[in-house]
């Protein structure tokens, strides 16, 4: 079977407590107010790219898609400056579409599973619910960093957990049918498996009582690993849980996953000597403890569930589909371009030098992982925004190159010039139904 070369996590920096929102004990993750999912499974792919893998194809998987109709993966594609002859499909949908691209897609691919989830305000899963992305990227055994040993898979029709395409919320059934339901439906999956034991024990569902439930029959294969303070990650979610069990597992160690939607999957996969190899930094237990908390009337309103009056100013324009296409290098994947005469990097890329003058000699220059200085900053506390205050910063790249750039998730009280900074892929605004995107700089941490 295709086994895993690699493989990246990405947690958005903010943690949302229920004890912030009254509700209790618990935690999710909240992705930004200029995050999506597309934005999110961008920046785990990176991670997956940094370690030197080109993959043949990519697929991508999400619940709550930028776009529907529209190709998701197309601008993924982009986002990440793969050549034109790489696939890249929308292959998503439902909570169960990650775990049937891990067991059914052919070496080279690249998944991408990530979601933005939501629960009503108020309502018993609000907090069982989290943002995140991963990626996995598939290839031969004898390259595998985890090789997958066996799975054995049951479909089964429930309505346990849905959303209809006009709703904002996921919806669920009474959390006693779903755990009755899929607890028999385990055991006959279990029962197909050569497995008796494992060193890891990873358990995926919609459901918190389901989870909990499976968690304690499984417990006699080996050590349940727990994910807290995330919440369920819808499509990203088994991805996510698996990566942070390969981030801490042995070479040689057995992982069972075990997913619990629309039916059942249970995969055995087994660590290789290529495990230090393919893992893509950060960590998912690094990104936990980097974890910024955020206020939850900010989350309301980045979610759209909080009405705010707007700025008294038109609507942004719309992105120009034209514009796009003739600078989808420079806006996609950040390619500047380098004059082949007296090496000088133009952001964004010109015909002609500005330090030499020469016509049409310059070349792709990307910077989207490139590292870069603050040379000056401004912090506008009157421009609106959902996140307020906006925050633009002049760059130096390393390399060559500057660029005047908005900062996301900035921490104003650690702003200073010669401050450093890395880019990330994130959502300008949307108007018309379109969404623009833009590189922006963050604080490294």
């Amino acid at each position: 079977m295709t086994g895993i070369v690699a493989y990246g996590a990405y947690l958005p920096r903010h943690r949302l407590d229920a004890a912030d929102a009254g509700s209790g004990r618990g935690a999710r993750r909240v992705a930004a107010f200029d995050e999506d999912p597309l934005t999110m499974a961008v920046e785990a792919a990176r991670a997956v790219r940094r370690l030197g893998f080109q993959p043949a194809s990519l697929a991508f998987a999400s619940t709550a898609p930028p776009y529907l109709g529209k190709n998701n993966a197309s601008a993924a594609h982009a986002a990440l400056g793969l050549p034109e002859h790489t696939a890249a499909y929308d292959l998503g949908g439902s909570y169960r579409s990650a775990l049937g691209l891990l067991t059914g897609s052919t070496d080279g691919a690249l998944i991408l599973a990530s979601d933005v989830t939501l629960g009503r305000p108020g309502g018993a899963d609000e907090f069982e619910r989290g943002d995140a992305a991963a990626a996995f990227l598939l290839g031969p055994d004898d390259a595998a960093a985890a090789t997958i040993e066996e799975h054995a898979g049951a479909t089964e029709e429930l309505m346990d957990h849905w959303r209809a395409p006009e709703a904002v919320a996921a919806a669920q059934w009474e959390e006693r049918f779903a755990a009755d339901a899929y607890l028999p439906l385990l055991e006959r999956t279990l029962a197909r498996l050569r497995t008796t034991a494992a060193d890891h024990v990873v358990v995926s569902s919609p459901g918190a009582r389901t989870a909990k439930a499976a968690a304690k029959r499984l417990a006699k294969f080996g050590a349940v690993a727990e994910l807290p303070g995330v919440g369920h990650a819808g499509a990203a979610d088994p991805l996510l849980r698996l990566a942070a069990v390969l981030d801490r597992a042995r070479p040689g160690e057995t992982i069972l996953l075990v997913s619990l939607a629309d039916g059942c999957d249970a995969v055995v996969l087994r660590g290789t000597d290529r495990l230090d190899a393919g893992r893509a930094a950060p960590a998912v237990a690094e990104q936990l403890a980097a974890a910024r908390p955020v206020r939850y009337l900010d989350y309301l309103r980045w979610r759209g569930l909080l009405d705010r009056a707007g700025p008294r100013r038109p609507d942004p324009a719309v992105a120009s589909a034209p514009a796009s296409a003739r600078n989808r290098g420079w806006k996609f994947a950040l390619q500047a371009s380098r004059c082949g005469a007296c090496g000088a990097v133009q952001a964004p890329p010109q015909r002609v030098c500005v330090r030499c003058a020469a016509v049409d000699r310059g070349k792709p220059e990307p910077l989207a992982d490139a590292g870069g200085t603050i040379t000056t900053f401004s912090v506008d506390r009157l421009a609106f925004s959902l996140n307020p205050p906006v925050v633009a910063a002049v760059v130096d790249f390393d390399g060559g190159g500057r660029l005047e750039m908005e900062l996301a998730d900035a921490d104003v009280e650690r702003l200073r010039v010669g401050g450093r900074v890395r880019m990330v892929f994130r959502r300008r605004h949307s108007s018309g139904g379109v969404h623009n995107y833009a590189w922006k700089a963050t604080q490294d941490d």
